[in-house]
């Protein structure tokens, strides 16, 4: 069945790039604001420690998302001297900005392929997708060419839920006047992306793997209703 619409994961299946858990121009960042209350090393230790428990956090099935200042006061600053918690404090939207920005971000192979071939067949697009950051997401898209063909995209900093609640796709479904059930969702997760799509009732969940972070036990998690190596692939099923 042609969709009626189609959304998308972020990182994994629009555009990915390696992990970094501590960017060094963060590093940098947060030692020019501490005013040498830390050290750099002490700052990556932060950051890698922090970046680490936030993932372990963001596996447990939460409905919500944590607002960014919390996610710093939790996984990163506590126990920081009290000069760098403020400077921190003060300039969280900017330095959670530079934390969910990669700078090797690529558009997956055949994306733009696939984007331009539901465009011209008049489908609307939507992201939705988990960030600390959705703002780096939008800025990516924009500068890759490719951020003007989404009719809405959805982050969880932004919706204050994260997949695999169901709202995000709602969100989604509801900014393009559109039935879940009439749509397709592309993910590269079973436990979050293909059970958000189950959650919410699409009607056909696509899994893109990346190879990012799913369990090598898939078992738990529900089965997609087609899989795709990359973004020709996708188009293919057009």
């Amino acid at each position: 069945m042609t969709p009626e619409a189609v959304l998308f994961d972020f990182g994994g299946v629009l555009a990915d790039a390696p992990y970094r858990a501590a960017p060094p121009e963060l590093v940098l960042r947060i030692y020019n604001l501490a005013r040498g209350a830390l050290t750099p090393g002490q700052i990556q230790r932060s950051l890698t420690e922090g970046g680490e428990a936030y993932a372990r956090w963001r596996d447990e099935d939460w409905p919500d998302e944590l607002p960014q200042a919390e996610v710093w006061e939790r996984f990163v600053i506590g126990g920081w001297p009290p000069l760098a918690q403020v400077r921190v404090r003060g300039a969280v939207p900017r330095l959670s900005y530079d934390w969910a920005w990669r700078e090797g971000w690529a558009l997956r192979p055949g994306i733009p392929e696939a984007l331009a071939a539901l465009a011209e067949a008049g489908i609307p697009m939507a992201v939705v997708s988990n960030t600390l950051c959705g703002a780096a997401h939008r800025d990516f898209l924009a500068k890759a060419g490719v951020g003007r063909l989404f009719a809405a995209q959805i982050y969880s900093d932004e919706a204050g839920v994260r997949k695999p609640n169901p709202q995000m796709i709602w969100n989604a479904t509801d900014k393009l006047g559109v039935s879940p059930a009439a749509c397709w969702f592309v993910g590269d997760s079973r436990r979050r992306d293909i059970l958000c799509a189950r959650r919410a009732d699409i009607g056909t969940a696509i899994l893109m793997p990346s190879g990012r972070d799913d369990p090598a036990d898939p078992s738990p998690w529900p089965a997609p209703d087609a899989v795709v190596t990359d973004g020709f692939a996708l188009r293919d099923l057009l």
